[in-house]
């Protein structure tokens, strides 16, 4: 398929469609999937409050609902739309298989509905740094002129960028390992995956399968495949995607890059990639400086971003005014204040290892708030590479006895403040303890290589706790 085709239309008409799951991708696909004629049956396991008034909702339009029953096949069924968080070893997706019923995802619906003349699009996957990366990516296309908006898991719904009366020339495309495992057809322009982690094993089965579903992102990319020179594994998904005739492997590293890379020299972003002769020549196409925080996982995001924006054909001055105007969401890497000399940083969002280490390796020395959910991890290797940045650590939730005994085995002369209380008051002792442990010229950074459930609603608001914390300290000066 060339660039700007779209996939066959399908004449929705009649079409028997089950839609597993309500929520932010269910009832829209339902409303679509009504609105186009096809006869939609919602399923779903819930039957709460919620879900009923959903349902009422959905029902009031002429679409039916099942509550409390997301295992059985209805009647009938042509093909199931599913939302992402739905697991592939759900029952219903075994009776799917065995009557033969196609599976596709929120994603998967909204390419199979984009128009003649849609927008192609620029997406990323990776464990760690995929929202950030995307809106830099929009933030650089929205420099060089071009219209665009950051979809799909960020947010903004997909099927909203394809069906809305907003046109649009590219768009940056945001896809989790679930939406990708659902998506068989999806066809980009050029892809990134940004570095591969453990993480949603218990959805996935295994890093084999989890590794493959990132891949899927690459499978018949036109321009560029965009891999990270430090994740080998990465590379290894581009030399296993089957690609449109033509279509380059495109490295980014942190180091000085090689022909087909980009990368950093003496504190400038550099682009030997998408240059005449990059054998010899290289692209300057912002500083380190230009970058908001320039830590180091997060100029590889932004080189990602660059690589996938250079292969669109933007030039040079827009990826630098793209990256000058980014600024991150709330709760990655975040400085909140600086209180006596100590910088207290909220990455909240830091919600597995991967991510907590990038986040630790840009500062030192460290007092590391951390804890919550661990989701099965382990956190040895996490320790023993950011041992030596540590002050001290403050540890809070669930989970923190898993943090605790890799400090003890790995790091044993840090010391360590454990927590064990999860009421509205914890994050302010541990900012206090953290305060306590703290020196000037230290950094205090909630990192917490764990989810946020146990304690708070999301990570989002464990992020605001901490902020407010830190906020009342710097109000009393008790530090």
């Amino acid at each position: 398929m060339g660039i700007g085709e779209v996939t066959e239309q399908l004449d929705w008409n009649g079409k028997h469609v089950t839609v597993a799951g309500l929520g932010v991708s269910g009832i829209p696909a339902a409303r679509v999937l009504h609105g186009l004629g096809a006869r939609v049956t919602v399923v779903n396991d819930g039957d709460d409050e919620r879900s009923r008034a959903q349902a009422a909702a959905l029902e009031a339009e002429g679409i039916t609902v099942r509550l409390g029953d997301g295992a059985t096949l209805p009647s009938g069924t042509e093909l199931i739309v599913t939302t992402p968080g739905w697991r592939p070893d759900k029952p219903l997706f075994t009776a799917a298989a065995e009557a033969g019923v196609e599976i596709w995802g929120d994603v998967e619906l909204a390419w199979r509905l984009r128009g003649p003349g849609a927008a192609p699009w620029l997406a990323v996957t990776g464990t760690n740094g995929k929202t950030t990366t995307v809106r830099m990516l929009a933030s650089i296309l929205e420099a060089a002129g071009l219209r665009t908006a950051a979809v799909g898991n960020i947010g903004v719904s997909l099927l909203d960028a394809v069906l809305g009366d907003e046109t649009y020339d590219v768009l940056a495309v945001e896809l989790s390992s679930y939406q990708l495992h659902w998506a068989p057809s999806v066809r980009v322009h050029s892809a990134a995956v940004l570095n591969l982690a453990p993480d949603h094993l218990d959805w996935h089965g295994s890093m084999e399968a989890y590794a493959a579903d990132k891949g899927r992102i690459y499978e018949g990319n036109q321009v560029a495949c965009v891999y990270n020179v430090a994740d080998r594994t990465t590379e290894d998904l581009v030399r296993e995607a089957d690609v449109e005739e033509g279509c380059r492997a495109i490295g980014f590293t942190l180091g000085t890059p090689g022909p087909s890379e980009l990368g950093v020299v003496e504190g400038i972003l550099v682009d030997r990639a998408f240059v005449e002769n990059r054998q010899k020549n290289a692209q300057e196409l912002a500083e380190v400086a230009d970058v908001q925080p320039p830590a180091p996982h997060n100029i590889a995001n932004a080189l990602a971003a660059a690589a996938l924006a250079r292969a669109f054909g933007v030039d040079a001055k827009a990826v630098r005014d793209g990256l000058r105007a980014f600024r991150p969401d709330p709760h990655r890497i975040e400085l909140v204040e600086e209180v006596q000399g100590v910088t207290y940083v909220d990455d909240s969002k830091a919600t597995n290892t991967h991510a907590a280490e990038a986040s630790l390796a840009a500062y030192d020395p460290i007092v590391w708030v951390a804890g919550g959910l661990a989701k099965g991890a382990t956190f040895d290797e996490l320790v023993s590479k950011s041992a030596k940045r540590l002050r001290g650590a403050v540890l809070i939730g669930a989970d923190r006895a898993l943090i605790r005994e890799a400090l003890a085995r790995h790091a044993p002369e840090v010391p360590v403040v454990d927590l064990d209380r999860t009421d509205t008051g914890a994050m302010s002792e541990a900012v206090r303890e953290a305060a306590r442990l703290a020196r000037p010229g230290d950094t205090v950074l909630l990192a917490p290589a764990c989810a946020s459930m146990d304690m708070f609603t999301n990570y989002n608001k464990r992020g605001e706790a901490f902020a407010d914390a830190v906020r009342a300290l710097a109000a009393t000066g008790d530090a």
